[in-house]
């Protein structure tokens, strides 16, 4: 695992951007595993800016996101796939029918073993990007999750529903159940990329790096990827042994 810490959000977003736009110009055909909430905002706001100004070519670019929440349709303003449109696919040449968000309407049991097998015939995802809960779920693999799940439907504990009720008008209005990929179906991934800043992910932080592997702190699976990349600010890491910032250039 490769720490990088960071004094500010805003570095954090310019070298997760530089990384995914440097693959890209590697591998064309980049499968690429996306996140969303507020963590990855400031990332793919610069991934446009670069479209604009480099057209760095994203048309055959395959995406996966790792959630959706259940009961929200496509359009629906608060859905992960309205969420991905406007923050992202609708300002670049990448072609939609080869980005995939799980569908969360109808037999969203069945709508989940459909997107694993999809995971599976389209990938492996070549470089997965995490956000991480502040009780250390990994996308929404919450407390207690099973290291060898896949893309199931799970109950949104407490803490969540809390945590994104500032994404909506009221907590009521929060769903209550998601489909997300599995703890499994996220290591599959050749690469992974977690970002994380605030005091808030301190704690989550400090049991990914430091903690033992357990069900308790779902991030904590990640310690058994080879290849997984942690970039986060000098609060979410006030926690670890020492923190070390990196040096502005």
């Amino acid at each position: 695992m490769k720490l990088v810490v960071f004094e500010t959000k805003s570095e954090i977003a310019k070298l997760v951007s530089t990384i995914i736009i440097e693959t890209i110009k590697e591998n064309q055909k980049l499968v690429l595993g996306l996140a969303t909430g507020s963590s990855p905002i400031d990332t793919y706001d610069l991934l446009i800016k670069d479209y604009q100004k480099n057209h760095t070519d994203w048309s055959q670019v395959t995406t996966f996101n790792l959630d959706e929440y259940v009961g929200l349709a496509p359009e629906h303003k608060k859905s992960y796939r309205y969420f991905m449109n406007e923050q992202l696919f609708n300002k670049i040449n990448i072609k939609k029918e080869n980005t995939y968000v799980p569908n969360g309407l109808g037999n969203v049991t069945a709508n989940a073993q459909a997107y694993e097998k999809l995971l599976v015939e389209k990938g492996p995802i070549n470089l997965q990007i995490l956000g991480i809960g502040t009780n250390g779920h990994i996308a929404f693999n919450e407390p207690g999750t099973s290291g060898d799940s896949k893309t199931h439907v799970v109950d949104l504990t407490t803490a969540t529903i809390e945590a994104n009720k500032r994404f909506f008008a009221s907590v009521k209005d929060v769903p209550t159940k998601a489909i997300t990929m599995g703890v499994d179906s996220i290591l599959q991934a050749q690469a992974i990329i977690l970002i994380a800043d605030g005091q808030a992910k301190a704690q989550a932080i400090y049991e990914l790096v430091h903690g033992k592997i357990t069900p308790d702190y779902p991030c904590s699976y990640l310690q058994a990827h080879d290849n997984v990349m942690v970039i986060i600010d000098s609060a979410a890491a006030s926690l670890l042994k020492p923190p070390t910032i990196q040096p502005k250039n």
